[in-house]
């Protein structure tokens, strides 16, 4: 029988990123559809993005100049571009719209989860992409994750190794190069658990827990943009 596990040497993509690049590339992204009217983005804007306290793993503490240094680098990669922005009197930044072929809405959700929060489930992906594309069910999502490893010049993600003590795989972005041997592995967030105290009410109230912290970080970044605004007619 013909396999059908792409040659790794025909889906080699013609770059790799540095984690400081991926986070910022897949802040774009997210914020590009997350919220609109706020992309593209300033200097600042983007840094509080890249140092959010939720819906980020792992989490980073980048400096202005650090993320300056990586839209530099993915500037080079064509992957980003600096804009003007007629009633802005900073410049501001957004994705090149012909990324990896410019996937549409789906596949730019996945790998931005992807980007942002590191390897994780299909269901996981199919939760967590709610705020930037709804998904109907996992099957649409484990979809648009083949349509992603298939993606012409290279495979954008990549299936990991099912953990120990796991139902699930997950699936890891390949724009940073191959995931770390420790990735298929068990990992820090421990089993999946079975039943008792980890069964749907606990999974439930960690999901809300962690969605109040994503309107907090939103609040957060909405404030932080209302000042910069403010500052313009000072």
């Amino acid at each position: 029988m013909e396999s059908t596990e792409p040659d790794p040497a025909s889906t080699q993509l013609p770059f790799v990123l540095s984690p400081e690049e991926a986070r910022v590339l897949g802040c774009l992204l997210e914020k590009e559809m997350a919220t609109p009217e706020y992309y593209p983005m300033t200097l600042n804007a983007l840094t509080n993005a890249c140092n959010q306290k939720s819906n980020r793993k792992p989490m980073m503490e980048l400096s202005t100049e650090e993320v300056r240094e990586a839209l530099d680098a993915l500037r080079e990669k064509k992957l980003a571009m600096i804009v003007s922005v007629a009633d802005s009197r900073v410049p501001k930044f957004k994705r090149v719209t012909e990324l990896l072929d410019d996937p549409g809405p789906a596949e730019r959700a996945v790998l931005c989860e992807l980007l942002v929060r590191g390897p994780q489930t299909a269901g996981e992906l199919r939760t967590r992409c709610d705020r930037l594309r709804p998904f109907a069910g996992v099957d649409e999502v484990e979809k648009v994750l083949r349509s992603l490893a298939e993606a012409s010049p290279g495979a954008l993600v990549r299936k990991l190794s099912r953990r120990p003590g796991h139902k699930e795989c997950r699936y890891a972005q390949l724009l940073t190069g191959e995931p770390a041997p420790e990735e298929g592995l068990a990992g820090e967030d421990g089993p999946e658990p079975q039943s008792g105290t980890g069964g749907p009410l606990s999974r439930r109230v960690d999901g809300l827990e962690k969605e109040v912290e994503t309107l907090r970080a939103e609040v957060r970044e909405l404030r932080a943009v209302f000042e910069e605004f403010r500052r313009q007619f000072e």
